[in-house]
This record gives C-alpha cells, sequence and structure tokens, in this order.
C-alpha cells in the first residue's frame, strides 16, 4: 500500500492533492463565467448598461455552477489528512537553498509570480477606472454628478475592505493548507469573480466586488512568502521588490485597457478580462512550487528534497545547536495572529502595521481618484487615462531603482528613503491644487512618484514581512502587512462615503503625505535589517535582542 508520503510525491510542485477535482472545479467556474456573457452581449445596443435587469436563467445557472466549482477546486488542492503546521519542525535545515546559484526554475518562479502580481493587482486598480462608468450607468453621487443619492464611493470600499479580509485569511490559510494551494485558491477566485462585469444591480456588484477583493488581497502576500522562502538570500529581497513594483506596471496596463475598451465596452470590460487573466495564471501552475520551508515545517521531508534539489539545493541534517535554535523558532512562532504582536515580533509588526496603513490612506485616498479628479479638473475620461499611463510609463524605471536600492542598500534605509520622497511628491499637489489643470507637464511629472513609489513602498513592505517574521507565522505575518495596506483605504474610502462626496487631489495628496512621512521617521527606529541575510538568522536575532534566552 502506498504511503502518505508517496501519495503526495510531486504534488508539492506543479501537480494537486486530487487533480480531477480541481480540474473539474476549474471547467465549472469558467463555463458559469461564460453563462453570464449572453445578457452582456445582448445590451450592446444600450451602450451595454444592464441596470434594471434581472438575472436570467442562464446567469443563474452559472452562479450554482461557480460555487460549485469553487468548491470542488477547494478540495481539489486541500492536503490529503489536513496537514498543516505542526509542533515539531524536521530537524533539517535549508541553508544550501540561500546559498544556491540562480537557475532556471528560479527564472521561471520569478516570471510565474510577476505575472500573478500584475493580473492580481490589476483588480483594485481597475476600481479607479471603473468608477466614474459605475456612476455613470447607475447615476451614483459623483464629481460629474453632485445630484445623486448613492455615493459612488461605496464600490471601491466594498472592494478594498475585501482586500482587507482576503490578505488575513489567505495569510491563515497559507500556513494550515500550504502557500501553493493558498495561491491556486485566489486564482480560482480571479477567475470566478471576473463576473462581477455582467451583474445588473449596483447591490449585485458591491457584493461581487467584496468576493474580488477577496482574492486580490489574498495573492499578494503568500506570493511573497513563497519567494522569500525559496529565492536565494542575496537575490531574495531585490527580487521581491521588482515583482512587487509591477503595480505600476498593472497601472500602467489598466490605465490602457481602460482607454482603448471602456468606450467601447464599457467600464463591464475591465471586470470581465478576469476570465482569461485568471485562466492564464492557473495555466502557469506546474512552475508553482511548495515551499521548501513550509514543507520541512510540516515534517514533509521528501517533498521537501525533491523541491530543493530542482533548486540546485540539498537538505542537511542539523547539529545540536541548531536543533536547539529550531526549538526557539518553534516556541516564537505558534500561535495566531495575535503571536505576531508580542515578544520578539513586535517591533516589526507595530512599524510594519504603520506603515502600511500610511500606504492604504496614499493609496486609495489619492492614487484610487486620480481618473476622477483629473476629469474634475476639465480633462475628458480618455485624456485622464492617458495622462496616468504616461506618469506610469515614466515611473517604471524608479521600479528598478527601489530594487536596486533594497539589494545594496539594505532594507530599512530603502523603506525610509522611497517612503520620505514620495510623501514629499504629495506636498507638491497641496501646494499646486486645481492649479495643475492648467499645467499638464507638471501634473506628468508629480504623478510619477506617487504612481510609481506607493508600489514600491507596497513592495517593500511586503517583502519586509516576509523576511521578518519565522516560517510558522511567515504567511499571517505578510498578510497583515498588506492587510494594512489596505486598511488605510477602507478608512479613507468610509469618510469618503461619510461625507458623500469625493476629496480634492490636493485634500487626499495631504491625507496621504502625513502618516506616510511620520512612518518613515517612526521606521528608523524600529525593525532589523534583512539585507542578503537567511531568514532564519533574522528571526534568530530578534529573538536574541528582544526576548530572554531560551534555555
Amino acid at each position: 500500500m502506498a504511503t502518505a508520503d508517496e501519495h503526495t510525491r510531486g504534488k508539492s510542485h506543479g501537480t494537486f492533492e486530487h487533480p480531477v477535482v480541481f480540474w473539474l472545479g476549474a471547467a465549472l467556474c469558467t463555463v458559469g463565467v461564460l453563462l453570464h456573457l449572453p445578457m452582456y452581449i445582448g445590451a450592446r445596443d444600450m451602450g451595454y448598461h444592464l441596470n434594471g435587469m434581472k438575472p436570467d436563467l442562464p446567469m443563474i445557472s452559472g452562479m450554482v455552477l461557480i460555487v460549485v466549482g469553487m468548491l470542488a477546486a477547494l478540495h481539489g488542492v486541500l492536503p490529503r489528512g489536513g496537514r498543516r503546521i505542526g509542533a515539531t519542525a524536521a530537524r533539517i535545515r535549508v541553508r544550501t537553498l540561500d546559498d544556491a546559484p540562480i537557475t532556471r526554475q528560479h527564472v521561471a518562479l520569478v516570471v510565474v509570480m510577476a505575472i500573478a502580481v500584475t493580473i492580481d493587482v490589476m483588480k483594485p486598480t481597475a476600481l479607479a477606472f471603473v468608477a466614474p462608468g459605475v456612476a455613470q450607468e447607475y447615476g451614483l453621487k459623483s464629481p460629474a454628478n453632485p445630484h445623486g443619492h448613492i455615493p459612488v464611493s461605496w464600490l471601491p470600499l466594498s472592494g478594498i475592505a475585501g482586500t482587507v479580509v482576503g490578505s488575513l485569511v489567505w495569510g491563515w490559510l497559507g500556513d494550515r493548507i500550504g502557500r501553493r494551494a493558498s495561491i491556486i485558491l485566489a486564482g480560482m477566485l480571479f477567475v470566478s469573480t471576473s463576473i462581477c462585469g455582467a451583474m445588473p444591480g449596483f447591490s449585485w456588484n458591491l457584493m461581487m466586488c467584496f468576493i474580488m477583493g477577496m482574492g486580490a488581497g489574498g495573492m499578494l502576500p503568500i506570493t511573497f512568502t513563497l519567494m522569500a522562502e525559496t529565492i536565494p538570500a542575496r537575490h531574495r529581497g531585490w527580487l521581491m521588490v521588482l515583482i512587487g513594483g509591477d503595480i505600476a506596471g498593472a497601472y500602467v496596463i489598466t490605465s490602457w485597457l481602460a482607454a482603448r475598451l471602456t468606450p467601447t465596452y464599457s467600464w463591464r470590460i475591465l471586470w470581465l478580462i478576469g476570465l482569461p487573466t485568471g485562466l492564464l495564471f492557473i495555466a502557469l501552475n506546474r512552475w508553482i512550487p511548495e515551499s521548501p520551508r513550509f514543507l520541512l515545517a510540516t515534517g514533509r521531508r521528501r517533498e521537501a528534497e525533491e523541491v530543493l534539489g530542482r533548486y540546485g539545493a540539498v537538505a542537511e541534517e542539523m547539529d545540536a545547536d541548531e536543533i536547539k535554535a529550531e526549538q526557539a523558532r518553534e516556541v516564537a512562532g505558534r500561535g495566531n495572529y495575535l503571536t505576531l504582536f508580542r515578544g520578539a515580533l513586535l517591533g516589526p509588526t507595530l512599524a510594519i502595521t504603520l506603515l502600511g496603513v500610511g500606504v492604504g490612506l496614499m493609496t486609495y485616498g489619492f492614487q484610487l481618484w486620480v481618473p476622477t479628479n483629473l476629469q474634475h479638473l476639465g480633462y475628458s475620461a480618455v485624456n485622464s487615462d492617458y495622462v496616468i499611463r504616461n506618469a506610469a510609463l515614466l515611473g517604471l524605471p524608479l521600479t528598478v531603482l527601489c530594487a536596486w536600492m533594497y539589494g545594496v542598500w539594505g532594507s530599512r534605509k530603502t523603506i525610509v528613503t522611497v517612503t520620505g520622497v514620495t510623501g514629499l511628491t504629495l506636498i507638491g499637489f497641496v501646494i499646486a491644487g486645481n492649479s495643475l489643470a492648467h499645467n499638464h507637464l507638471l501634473l506628468s511629472l508629480l504623478l510619477v512618484v506617487p504612481l510609481s513609489g506607493v508600489s514600491s513602498v507596497v513592495a517593500v513592505v511586503a517583502g519586509y514581512a516576509a523576511e521578518v517574521y519565522p516560517t510558522l507565522v511567515r504567511s499571517r505575518g505578510t498578510g497583515l502587512a498588506a492587510g494594512m495596506t489596505k486598511a488605510g483605504g477602507v478608512l479613507i474610502l468610509a469618510l469618503t462615503v461619510a461625507a458623500a462626496a469625493v476629496p480634492s487631489i490636493g485634500a487626499t495628496a495631504l491625507i496621504g503625505a502625513v502618516p506616510l512621512l511620520l512612518a518613515a521617521v517612526i521606521f528608523l527606529w524600529i525593525g532589523p535589517e534583512t539585507k542578503a541575510r537567511r531568514l532564519e538568522d533574522i528571526n534568530d536575532e530578534l529573538r536574541r535582542e528582544r526576548t530572554p534566552a531560551v534555555p
């Protein structure tokens, strides 16, 4: 009879625990989404406006298929026997993983994760571009329609609230069922929630936008966790920042799609493209391995050795001192989200939380409303999309610069520098105000840093979190960091809903600048340097400096 370890052989790097069930679920979700398209296509003579229509039989049937398909996909990726991180990690080390050279497998992982992050970030980014169209179709209150009764802010508030929940839920999932399984589930949500583009009523849009946000919020932290645990230490930091900084690239792609497609196919097309992009990601799943550190922490040594071998590393037995250190890490790492606020982890968690909230206030107080505010300044919808695209394109080299800084300067200096420069640039919008309507060049130049700078800050926050937390709670730590970058957004969007108005470009800039500059100052006091260091060594330093020695 096959052993449990034999059953799982290969499941860590390219197949599923129950492949037939998973692919059946993926097929059901895809068919379910396609059944939503007839109503959308049938409304082309009305500008694809579905407001006032009721879901037809194909749409309702599609919803049922999606629910069944998601349950099947979940069962397909769940580890056999409900394995999760346990109290005793395998007594082998992965030091050679940090010393291994970059191989083709590393390159494939980086490429697939870059695609995943781009697809992931396109979803919350699209909120900025669908808001004007949603407000027009449903008669919502916005700068272009001040007489509406329901603020359009409800839509981004629903989506961003979903990302906060998703980051925390997927952080828990990543530590319980594994990094790979959690990433694949987020990808399935990308496919399923593309039906948001076919929802006829505004309340349906709010519900689906929340679920879509959950998938988007869950993908990013687990992606960083997997990369941190797989990429060699000397390349880990700058590669994570480079990939995370592709948020600017996602903004470029989304703004281009908005300018080219929405005039013909309405705002709904920006949600519907989630179907092909999500399927593309699922098709690339074979290049997504399970984390060898996670496999060791769950006692799955054979699978860990297989993954290590693919990445030019081998497993080594620990000596007595290393086993003692590993036991200390287990004690520090057990628990739940409260564990992140205790002992050695309290300082880094406070710094990461503060910076994350500041990023959220800036992203969803300033960046989210840029297209709407540019139209309020007199730009047409298409021209505002192109202005944003051009600024994001100009800022792409800054992403590369930030990745270089993270690898050469180190994590702490990079975080402080990038955060400080972004905050000071926002002050420029406060000073210039509405005069930017008459100075296109100054507007484009000022937009460069916020549009690219915030993506780099998000990348360094998530990357830093993936480095400082121990394996047993690393997924939760990155989930918390990602969730906090959205929590500030929930706060500012809730205030926008309460005020029933979109704040001006100067006001949103000020709201973002103050916490960012404060976070830059406070981060100088707290947080260990992570440059080119083994993850275990970083955690050991925290434990030695901030907690009593473990006997």
